[in-house]
Protein backbone atom coordinates (compact mmCIF):
# COMPACT_ATOMS: atom_id res chain seq x y z
CA UNK A 1 0.00 0.00 0.00
CA UNK A 2 2.03 3.45 -1.36
CA UNK A 3 1.63 6.55 0.98
CA UNK A 4 0.97 9.55 -1.01
CA UNK A 5 1.50 12.88 0.87
CA UNK A 6 -0.84 15.82 0.18
CA UNK A 7 0.54 19.27 1.07
CA UNK A 8 -3.54 19.95 1.52
CA UNK A 9 -3.73 17.62 4.44
CA UNK A 10 -3.06 19.09 8.14
CA UNK A 11 -2.21 15.73 9.40
CA UNK A 12 0.20 15.04 6.74
CA UNK A 13 1.71 18.56 7.05
CA UNK A 14 1.73 18.30 10.51
CA UNK A 15 4.01 14.39 10.38
CA UNK A 16 6.53 16.29 7.56
CA UNK A 17 7.25 18.74 9.69
CA UNK A 18 7.58 16.30 12.75
CA UNK A 19 9.99 14.21 11.11
CA UNK A 20 11.82 16.82 9.66
CA UNK A 21 12.58 18.10 12.80
CA UNK A 22 13.46 15.06 14.80
CA UNK A 23 16.01 14.45 11.68
CA UNK A 24 17.17 17.96 12.08
CA UNK A 25 18.06 17.56 15.72
CA UNK A 26 19.97 13.94 15.58
CA UNK A 27 22.14 15.56 12.84
CA UNK A 28 22.59 18.65 15.10
CA UNK A 29 23.46 15.73 17.91
CA UNK A 30 25.80 14.04 16.07
CA UNK A 31 27.40 16.92 14.89
CA UNK A 32 28.15 18.27 18.17
CA UNK A 33 29.31 14.58 19.40
CA UNK A 34 31.83 14.75 16.46
CA UNK A 35 33.21 18.58 17.04
CA UNK A 36 33.11 17.36 20.67
CA UNK A 37 35.55 14.45 20.13
CA UNK A 38 37.34 16.32 17.49
CA UNK A 39 38.29 19.09 20.53
CA UNK A 40 41.96 19.54 21.41
CA UNK A 41 40.50 21.11 24.66
CA UNK A 42 38.06 19.25 27.52
CA UNK A 43 36.54 22.80 27.69
CA UNK A 44 33.54 22.28 24.71
CA UNK A 45 31.29 19.64 26.51
CA UNK A 46 29.73 16.72 24.70
CA UNK A 47 26.02 15.85 24.71
CA UNK A 48 26.16 13.56 27.02
CA UNK A 49 28.19 15.64 29.77
CA UNK A 50 25.84 18.66 28.79
CA UNK A 51 22.88 15.77 29.77
CA UNK A 52 24.00 15.20 32.47
CA UNK A 53 24.55 18.52 33.65
CA UNK A 54 20.88 19.20 32.37
CA UNK A 55 19.41 16.98 34.77
CA UNK A 56 21.79 18.20 37.71
CA UNK A 57 20.20 21.30 37.18
CA UNK A 58 16.92 20.24 36.86
CA UNK A 59 16.97 18.03 40.25
CA UNK A 60 19.53 20.36 42.24
CA UNK A 61 19.13 23.63 40.76
CA UNK A 62 22.47 26.03 40.53
CA UNK A 63 24.36 27.35 43.48
CA UNK A 64 24.10 30.86 42.42
CA UNK A 65 20.69 30.84 40.86
CA UNK A 66 18.55 28.51 43.01
CA UNK A 67 16.27 26.14 41.85
CA UNK A 68 15.93 24.96 38.38
CA UNK A 69 12.04 26.77 38.37
CA UNK A 70 13.29 29.85 40.02
CA UNK A 71 16.35 30.26 37.85
CA UNK A 72 13.59 29.98 34.35
CA UNK A 73 11.11 32.58 36.60
CA UNK A 74 13.63 34.98 37.02
CA UNK A 75 14.28 35.03 33.42
CA UNK A 76 11.01 34.79 32.18
CA UNK A 77 9.61 38.12 34.60
CA UNK A 78 12.68 39.70 32.55
CA UNK A 79 12.00 38.77 29.42
CA UNK A 80 7.99 39.21 29.86
CA UNK A 81 8.34 42.96 31.45
CA UNK A 82 10.13 43.87 28.16
CA UNK A 83 8.24 42.27 26.02
CA UNK A 84 5.30 44.07 27.53
CA UNK A 85 6.95 47.80 27.94
CA UNK A 86 7.86 47.20 23.87
CA UNK A 87 4.21 46.60 22.83
CA UNK A 88 2.82 49.55 25.51
CA UNK A 89 5.32 51.66 23.58
CA UNK A 90 5.81 50.44 19.93
CA UNK A 91 2.08 49.87 18.91
CA UNK A 92 1.14 53.52 19.57
CA UNK A 93 4.01 54.96 18.23
CA UNK A 94 4.39 52.54 15.08
CA UNK A 95 0.76 53.81 14.23
CA UNK A 96 1.23 57.17 14.51
CA UNK A 97 4.71 56.80 12.61
CA UNK A 98 3.03 55.42 9.79
CA UNK A 99 -0.08 57.38 10.10
CA UNK A 100 1.86 61.09 10.03
CA UNK A 101 4.44 60.87 7.10
CA UNK A 102 6.06 64.55 8.38
CA UNK A 103 6.25 62.67 11.98
CA UNK A 104 7.94 59.59 10.24
CA UNK A 105 10.65 61.78 8.26
CA UNK A 106 11.68 63.55 12.04
CA UNK A 107 12.09 59.99 13.55
CA UNK A 108 13.51 57.88 10.59
CA UNK A 109 16.95 59.53 11.26
CA UNK A 110 16.96 58.92 14.82
CA UNK A 111 15.83 55.40 14.70
CA UNK A 112 18.57 54.35 11.61
CA UNK A 113 20.77 55.87 14.10
CA UNK A 114 20.24 53.28 17.21
CA UNK A 115 18.30 50.48 15.41
CA UNK A 116 22.18 48.97 14.64
CA UNK A 117 23.07 49.64 17.82
CA UNK A 118 23.50 45.58 19.66
CA UNK A 119 21.20 45.50 22.91
CA UNK A 120 24.29 44.05 24.74
CA UNK A 121 25.87 47.31 23.88
CA UNK A 122 23.31 49.12 26.64
CA UNK A 123 24.06 46.81 29.15
CA UNK A 124 27.00 48.64 31.21
CA UNK A 125 25.17 51.76 30.82
CA UNK A 126 21.61 50.92 31.86
CA UNK A 127 23.49 49.16 35.19
CA UNK A 128 25.51 52.27 35.55
CA UNK A 129 22.37 54.37 35.26
CA UNK A 130 19.60 52.26 37.22
CA UNK A 131 20.30 51.43 40.67
CA UNK A 132 18.36 48.57 39.99
CA UNK A 133 19.90 45.89 37.88
CA UNK A 134 16.73 44.50 37.24
CA UNK A 135 15.38 47.18 35.53
CA UNK A 136 18.27 47.50 33.44
CA UNK A 137 17.65 43.75 32.61
CA UNK A 138 13.78 44.50 31.39
CA UNK A 139 15.04 47.14 29.35
CA UNK A 140 17.94 45.19 27.58
CA UNK A 141 15.47 43.27 26.01
CA UNK A 142 12.82 46.14 25.69
CA UNK A 143 15.90 47.19 23.44
CA UNK A 144 16.07 44.03 21.23
CA UNK A 145 11.98 43.74 20.66
CA UNK A 146 11.13 47.45 20.11
CA UNK A 147 12.63 48.01 16.68
CA UNK A 148 11.04 45.04 14.94
CA UNK A 149 7.84 45.95 16.48
CA UNK A 150 8.26 49.70 15.82
CA UNK A 151 9.28 48.99 11.83
CA UNK A 152 6.75 46.15 11.11
CA UNK A 153 3.73 48.06 12.59
CA UNK A 154 4.84 51.68 10.82
CA UNK A 155 5.30 49.48 7.27
CA UNK A 156 1.87 47.75 7.86
CA UNK A 157 0.01 51.20 8.39
CA UNK A 158 2.10 52.50 5.46
CA UNK A 159 0.41 49.89 3.39
CA UNK A 160 -3.12 50.77 4.15
CA UNK A 161 -5.25 51.24 0.97
CA UNK A 162 -5.91 55.25 1.31
CA UNK A 163 -9.17 54.39 -0.01
CA UNK A 164 -9.83 52.97 2.92
CA UNK A 165 -9.15 55.80 5.66
CA UNK A 166 -10.40 58.10 3.33
CA UNK A 167 -13.91 56.35 3.37
CA UNK A 168 -13.90 56.59 6.96
CA UNK A 169 -13.36 60.05 7.20
CA UNK A 170 -16.11 61.06 4.20
CA UNK A 171 -18.23 58.83 6.94
CA UNK A 172 -17.31 61.38 9.51
CA UNK A 173 -15.12 59.31 11.55
CA UNK A 174 -13.00 60.87 13.42
CA UNK A 175 -8.53 61.03 13.69
CA UNK A 176 -9.25 58.78 17.08
CA UNK A 177 -11.56 56.67 15.14
CA UNK A 178 -9.73 56.13 11.98
CA UNK A 179 -6.49 55.26 14.13
CA UNK A 180 -8.09 53.01 16.35
CA UNK A 181 -11.13 51.41 14.22
CA UNK A 182 -9.41 51.52 10.64
CA UNK A 183 -5.04 51.62 11.10
CA UNK A 184 -5.42 49.72 14.15
CA UNK A 185 -7.27 46.23 13.29
CA UNK A 186 -4.89 46.47 9.67
CA UNK A 187 -1.23 46.44 11.50
CA UNK A 188 -2.28 43.88 13.77
CA UNK A 189 -0.65 41.22 11.49
CA UNK A 190 2.19 43.09 11.12
CA UNK A 191 2.63 43.80 15.01
CA UNK A 192 2.48 39.86 15.31
CA UNK A 193 5.07 39.31 12.53
CA UNK A 194 7.28 41.98 14.21
CA UNK A 195 6.68 40.13 17.80
CA UNK A 196 7.80 36.74 16.17
CA UNK A 197 11.25 38.61 15.25
CA UNK A 198 11.33 40.85 18.10
CA UNK A 199 10.63 37.36 20.90
CA UNK A 200 13.57 35.87 18.95
CA UNK A 201 16.30 38.55 19.71
CA UNK A 202 14.39 39.12 22.98
CA UNK A 203 15.92 35.52 24.21
CA UNK A 204 19.08 36.20 22.54
CA UNK A 205 19.71 39.52 25.12
CA UNK A 206 18.88 37.32 28.02
CA UNK A 207 22.31 36.56 29.11
CA UNK A 208 23.49 40.20 28.47
CA UNK A 209 20.22 41.50 30.55
CA UNK A 210 21.25 39.09 33.00
CA UNK A 211 24.94 38.94 33.37
CA UNK A 212 24.92 42.61 34.96
CA UNK A 213 22.43 41.17 37.73
CA UNK A 214 22.78 39.61 41.04
CA UNK A 215 19.30 38.36 41.14
CA UNK A 216 20.20 35.29 38.92
CA UNK A 217 18.32 33.54 36.11
CA UNK A 218 19.50 32.01 32.89
CA UNK A 219 21.88 34.91 31.87
CA UNK A 220 23.37 35.10 35.13
CA UNK A 221 23.65 31.28 35.20
CA UNK A 222 25.38 31.34 31.71
CA UNK A 223 27.71 34.13 33.04
CA UNK A 224 28.54 32.57 36.63
CA UNK A 225 29.44 29.30 35.05
CA UNK A 226 31.64 29.96 32.77
CA UNK A 227 33.49 32.33 35.12
CA UNK A 228 34.38 29.14 36.98
CA UNK A 229 34.78 27.09 33.87
CA UNK A 230 32.08 25.27 33.89
CA UNK A 231 31.21 24.50 30.55
CA UNK A 232 28.74 21.80 30.60
CA UNK A 233 26.32 23.74 32.94
CA UNK A 234 26.90 27.00 30.66
CA UNK A 235 25.66 24.42 27.56
CA UNK A 236 22.89 23.26 29.87
CA UNK A 237 21.58 27.02 30.44
CA UNK A 238 22.17 27.98 26.62
CA UNK A 239 19.58 24.85 25.74
CA UNK A 240 16.98 26.03 27.88
CA UNK A 241 17.13 29.24 26.76
CA UNK A 242 16.86 27.82 23.65
CA UNK A 243 13.94 25.67 24.57
CA UNK A 244 12.48 28.91 26.27
CA UNK A 245 12.82 30.92 22.91
CA UNK A 246 11.69 28.20 20.54
CA UNK A 247 8.29 27.65 22.65
CA UNK A 248 7.46 31.69 22.90
CA UNK A 249 8.20 32.51 19.20
CA UNK A 250 6.09 28.88 18.17
CA UNK A 251 3.30 30.16 20.17
CA UNK A 252 4.05 33.85 18.34
CA UNK A 253 3.15 31.42 15.25
CA UNK A 254 0.06 30.12 16.01
CA UNK A 255 -1.26 33.15 17.30
CA UNK A 256 0.20 34.56 13.89
CA UNK A 257 -2.02 31.72 12.48
CA UNK A 258 -5.77 32.21 14.30
CA UNK A 259 -5.31 36.09 13.82
CA UNK A 260 -4.42 35.66 10.10
CA UNK A 261 -7.74 33.35 9.89
CA UNK A 262 -9.78 36.15 11.47
CA UNK A 263 -8.56 38.87 9.28
CA UNK A 264 -8.60 36.60 6.37
CA UNK A 265 -5.00 35.84 5.48
CA UNK A 266 -4.15 32.26 4.54
CA UNK A 267 -0.90 31.26 6.79
CA UNK A 268 -1.17 27.42 5.99
CA UNK A 269 0.11 27.59 2.85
Amino acid sequence: MSFKYDKYDKRHRFVRKLLISVVSLIALIWVWWLVSEMSATTAFPSPMETWNALVQFYNEGYTYTGSFWETIGRSMNTFLKGVGLALIIALPLGLLLGYYALLNEFASPIIEVLKPIAPIAWAPILAIVFSSSATAGVLVVFIGIFFPLLTNISFGVKNIDSSIVDAARTLGASKFAVVYKVLLPAAIPYMLNGLKIGLGIGWMCIVAAEMYSSSGGLGYMVATAGSVGDAPMVMAAIIVIGLLGMCTVSASEQLNRIVGRWVGINHDK
